[in-house]
């Protein structure tokens, strides 16, 4: 047979080109070209082809070395193919024929399947839901059980060599060779093929610290477990860049293109473009630190070792090596509040006055409202006139890198409660007890009663921002359909992760966005319908539809809401969540129209909030229009602060949207009360409401929680120019380290509420979770 040359692809070719690098399709077949005919450096060149038909010839598998980048159908049916190893290279085939290839069988069928993770048409048939299960199903299921036979049965050698290493290797393969079955008697290779890949993976995963190591799947750990045994299950190395950590330096810095403003950096290291502008930069990073090289990233440079920085805020850490150095039994439980609290309870009010009042209440005072509109309309809350009291309960460390206890550099950035519907203790006005929470590569869900982390799931070389909780119906044999709670959450990579916490799978993902996700929620009224707001200053609606009793999903996207910086929260009107959106953002409060009714997809914003701390003039620190909390008291109320703003504000949604006239942009914010809160002025510390108690929450910078209990008569005693103080300041507990002193107060990023405020949890950027529970309770 003679060898292929350029002349014969030319001539096979159906383009009228000279030229091989413009060639699409390549018909080959019938030539009884053997594999070793087939010249790899010639083929090569087609790099624009896109389909290739090699069927009816004598090939025994594609050569090595062959790359053809925009291959998307390929037919390689009848030949002498006994292996379909050699398909892997050809990634981006989304169309395969292999009928008629007498050696091969059900089990390459399947191999080549979950090889090629665009494939969707096999053999003339789609594929897609088998190639689902098999790519995402099966591959679960299998691997919990390989990673429930090492924490059974194995561990690492010590001291770790490439000799111990590979014996270990060898034993802990023959082990899930024989020890895990699964699947039909005909699949029994493939089978093997997948648990051997599997096993090596997991080993080569704990052994492996390098940043940025492959990704592989979700895979849920045990509270409960020994430290040593959750050290194993990790697969994460050191902490890399995120979109999210703020640094606090007192020397200057400037902070290049950085995705949440800096109103704190002034001076000369540049820095990679951060996911949020930090205002909290305390110390003076030097040259060659990984500071602030991602979206999220602030880091502070403290006296210890502390791990690369991550885009949102920074890691706060003041001097924690004279405070914090020993070690916790636990890292998942370790910090138990009701175990090493000191005894002093939180701070009760003996007047709202006195408790809130701090070096900066004169200037507070001198401030006017005589911009604020006025109240329009009365508003009444219908919520208890008795304040709750909250108890610190349990103190978690369940974030850490490499479950390390000395990780006090890890920040947790989101928590929500599971919807009533799913909860385990029957009566939904019992509150539900398990909220969610994450921070760096791991979203955990916890028990808040038992501080018991029930799920923990870690995707190494993530960092999650943002996560939320929706209620889909799955479908079932017979027609019928069943509620389940799930789970999407997502971050620095801008991927959206489908989890279903109940049966421990995470069942799906999709692309979100090319940078990282700053703010996620699912719609109250649809529940397929997820928001999604990322560093591309873009906000989309995904519709990602039900489920069927494989875990399948169609994802579609809906809108594009196009924001003018990035969205960090984002709220839906209670009483009519398919008509408009607003979205918190660095640079302002932004109303969207999101009826579906509309024909347009790319939508701007229908107007934008203002409010009266935007006319403070402060030349230096000009960041009063990041919007970092917003949140609906009721169905009118919203509670909402600026940066740097020290109180918050509640005001009418309907009055404010009475007040604008449609022909400007901008309209004023009807202002029903301000509450006074911390002086700080750092960002991102996001305030919480439980609509159903009347509440409003807010942590700030030294582990406090100001609580403001919002009632009839509070509101109506709201009056000009004067702030109203919180109902009550809950202390930092102080938790205490055996042998060691007690944990200084963290900054509190994010707050979450049961609907009838039976618990409370904040987290830290710390890597502490912090739950309090309500008395008598």
């Amino acid at each position: 047979m003679e060898k292929i040359t350029e002349k014969i692809l030319l001539e096979k070719s159906s383009q009228k080109t000279n030229k091989l690098d413009q060639i699409k399709t390549l018909n080959l077949s019938r030539m009884g070209l053997k594999s070793e005919d087939l010249p790899v450096p010639l083929l090569s060149k087609l790099c624009s082809l896109e389909q290739l038909d090699l069927s009816g010839n004598m090939l025994q598998e594609i050569p090595k070395g062959l790359v053809l980048p925009c291959l998307k159908i390929l037919n390689c049916s009848n030949n002498d193919m006994e292996d379909v190893a050699s398909l892997e290279a050809l990634r981006n085939i989304e169309e395969l024929r292999l009928e008629d290839n007498l050696y091969l069988t059900v089990n390459d069928e399947h191999k080549v399947i979950f090889m090629l993770p665009k494939l969707r048409v096999f053999n003339g048939k789609d594929i897609s839901s088998t190639a689902h299960h098999i790519r995402h199903g099966s591959t679960e299921i299998l691997r919990k059980r390989v990673i429930g036979l090492w924490e059974r049965s194995f561990s690492l050698p010590d001291p770790i060599t490439a000799q111990s290493l590979a014996a270990v290797e060898k034993s802990f393969v023959n082990a899930v060779y024989s020890q895990i079955k699964y699947g039909p008697s005909s699949l029994g290779d493939y089978t093997k093929w997948r648990l051997e890949a599997i096993a090596k993976e997991y080993l080569k995963s704990l052994t492996c610290s390098e940043e940025g190591s492959k990704v592989t799947d979700i895979t849920p750990t045990k509270e409960n477990e020994t430290q040593a045994e959750r050290r194993t299950r990790d697969l994460g190395g050191n902490s890399i860049a995120s979109p999210l950590k703020r640094t606090r330096n007192n020397t200057d810095v400037s902070a290049e293109a950085s995705p949440r403003k800096s109103s704190r950096l002034t001076s000369a290291a540049p820095v990679e473009a951060s996911p949020r502008k930090s205002t909290r930069v305390l110390s003076t990073p030097q040259k060659n630190d990984p500071i602030l090289s991602s979206p999220r990233k602030h880091a502070r440079i403290t006296s210890v070792d502390t791990p690369e920085g991550s885009p949102r805020k920074s890691s706060r850490l003041e001097n924690i090596s004279q405070k914090v150095v020993s070690k916790t039994e636990s890292p998942e439980k370790q910090l138990r509040a009701q175990a090493s609290l000191p005894t002093s309870r939180p701070a009760k009010c003996e007047s709202p006055r006195k408790t809130v009042k701090d070096q900066n209440t004169a200037q507070r005072s001198k401030r006017t409202t005589a911009d604020t509109p006025r109240k329009t309309t009365r508003v009444k809350l219908h919520v208890p006139q008795e304040p709750v009291s909250l108890q610190p309960f349990h103190v978690l460390q369940c974030h850490s890198r490499q479950d390390s206890p000395d990780d006090f550099s890890t920040q947790l950035w989101a928590c929500a409660f599971e919807p009533p519907q799913d909860c385990s203790g029957g009566d939904t006005r019992d509150g539900c007890r398990t909220v969610a929470t994450c921070g760096g590569e791991t979203l955990c869900v916890i028990d808040c009663e038992s501080g018991h982390v029930l799920k923990k799931y870690k995707v190494p070389g993530e960092e999650f921002f943002s996560l939320t909780w929706s209620t889909v119906l799955m479908s079932r044999t017979g027609g019928s359909s069943r509620p389940c709670n799930i789970l999407a959450a997502g971050g620095k990579r801008g991927l959206v992760k489908l989890i279903h916490p109940r049966v421990n799978l995470a069942f799906g993902e999709f692309r979100a966005s090319r940078r990282a996700i700053s703010i996620m929620r699912f719609s109250p009224s649809n529940a397929s319908f997820l928001f999604t707001g990322t560093y591309e200053n873009k906000i989309f609606l995904w519709d990602i539809g039900g489920l069927d009793q494989d875990y399948n999903f169609k994802i579609s996207k809906l809108l594009v809401l196009e924001t003018s910086s990035t969205p960090l929260h984002l709220s839906l009107l209670p009483a009519s969540p398919d008509t408009h959106l607003l979205s918190a953002c660095d640079e302002g409060l932004y109303v969207f129209d999101i009826q579906l009714s509309k024909n347009t997809q790319k939508r701007n914003e229908e107007m934008e909030i203002v409010f009266p701390i935007y006319k403070k003039n402060d030349k230096k620190k000009n960041t009063y229009r990041t919007i970092d909390g917003l949140s609906f008291l009721s169905d009118d109320i919203v509670a909402s602060k600026s940066h740097m703003q020290g109180s918050i504000y509640l005001w009418s949604w309907s009055g404010t949207r009475a007040s604008w006239n449609g022909r400007k942009k901008e309209t004023a914010a009807v202002v029903l009360a301000e509450l006074q809160w911390s002086s700080t002025d750092i960002p991102y510390l996001s305030l919480g409401t439980c609509p159903g108690c009347g509440y409003v929450v807010c942590g700030d910078e030294q582990g406090r929680l100001w609580m403001y209990h919002i009632t009839d008569t509070v509101m109506k005693n709201f009056k000009n120019g004067k702030t109203i103080s919180a109902t009550e300041v809950l202390e930092w507990p102080s938790p205490v380290r055996a042998g060691m002193g007690a944990l200084e107060g963290p900054s509190i990023n994010s707050i979450a509420m049961d609907p009838y405020l039976h618990y409370l949890v904040a987290l830290t950027d710390k890597n502490m979770a912090v739950v309090w529970k309500r008395d008598n309770h």
